[in-house]
């Protein structure tokens, strides 16, 4: 068992990932300005509110809670929904305060989030990528505050790498879409559409390019990371996504609807294909995703009609897990 520091952990992200390390064994600090209720938390985590933009308040809670690992998470998690020097400063700031403070006091691994936003996608200037799937390799392009300093927290951690050797491990990941337990029972995404408009309506996932991932699989992502972490080279990052599209159609004709010129690029992306590649995930760590939109939603009575009913209107065809 590890004692792990998670802040953001009251965030729509956070909660699953305290619940399931918690859940996995592990001693949870859940580090945010926002309690949960305290009939939420999950046996085996505790909570610290904080604000960690504080001068020292970083380096205070963790020389208090001596953790095994720090887990970042906390940000303004949506683009747009502040001013964009506030959420590019908010952002960086906090990056760079856990991450300086946790390598100071010698945590030994420390990792961050950051986000697929970074390759540049939905840019008012026009975007095409060299190829899909898209992975770690493709050039980032951010074009927003949050892209931005998304890109500088993964540059962070790799700065931080450079500095330190093998001394303290570092790693960055690139959530998709994430989809919190509660929105498979029909509560708004973060965007405010339930997870049934944005499959019976194409144009409402079209700007992530239909990229998505289940809560509790970032959980197992991080759990099994963390195992991992003095295996595998020093301040990798990685995409965290469902194996499939939040889509009932094929990108391979989606794709070209949303993004104009992307016909043979997209080409490949038959079949229930995602747009964002796990591949890497999957060769270093042996991570798997074990949740899908298509068994997630069908679970649930109240939405299995409805759920089956937009997969055939928009497949014409049966589909595969």
């Amino acid at each position: 068992m590890s004692r792990i520091f998670v802040t953001g952990g009251s965030g729509r992200l956070g909660r699953s990932v305290v619940a399931g390390l918690a859940e996995a064994g592990h001693h949870v600090i859940s580090v945010d300005r926002d309690a949960v209720p305290a009939g939420q938390l999950p046996a085996g985590a505790v909570q610290e509110t904080a604000d960690l933009l504080a001068p020292g308040e970083a380096q205070r809670l963790l020389r208090e809670t001596k953790p095994d690992a720090v887990i970042h998470l906390a940000a303004i998690a949506v683009p747009f929904s502040a001013p964009e020097d506030v959420i590019f400063s908010t952002n960086t700031r906090l990056a760079f305060a856990v991450i300086s403070a946790a390598t100071e006091i010698g945590v030994p691994k420390i990792v961050t989030a950051s986000s697929p936003t970074v390759l540049g996608y939905g840019s008012p200037a026009g975007w095409l990528p060299p190829s899909f799937p898209l992975d770690e390799r493709t050039p980032a392009k951010p074009w927003n505050a949050y892209a931005l300093s998304k890109l500088i927290a993964e540059q962070t951690a790799q700065m931080f790498a450079a500095a330190q050797g093998e001394r303290i491990r570092y790693a960055a990941f690139r959530p998709c879409f994430v989809i919190s337990p509660e929105e498979w029972e029909g509560a708004p995404t973060q965007q405010g559409h339930t997870l049934a408009e944005r499959l019976a309506d194409p144009a409402l996932s079209a700007p992530a390019l239909f990229n998505y991932v289940d809560a509790r699989d970032v959980a197992d992502f991080l759990d099994l990371l963390l195992q991992k972490m003095e295996s595998i080279p020093n301040g990798e990052t990685f995409f965290v996504g469902a194996a499939d599209a939040l889509a009932t159609a094929p990108l391979a004709d989606l794709m070209p609807r949303f993004l104009p010129g992307s016909e043979a690029l997209s080409a490949g992306l038959t079949g229930t294909s995602p747009a964002f590649s796990i591949a890497k995930a999957q060769a270093l760590l042996g991570w798997q995703p074990k949740r899908s939109w298509r068994s997630e939603l069908k679970s649930h009575p109240t939405l299995n009609d409805e759920t089956s009913t937009l997969v055939t209107a928009g497949t014409g065809a049966k589909e595969t897990s």
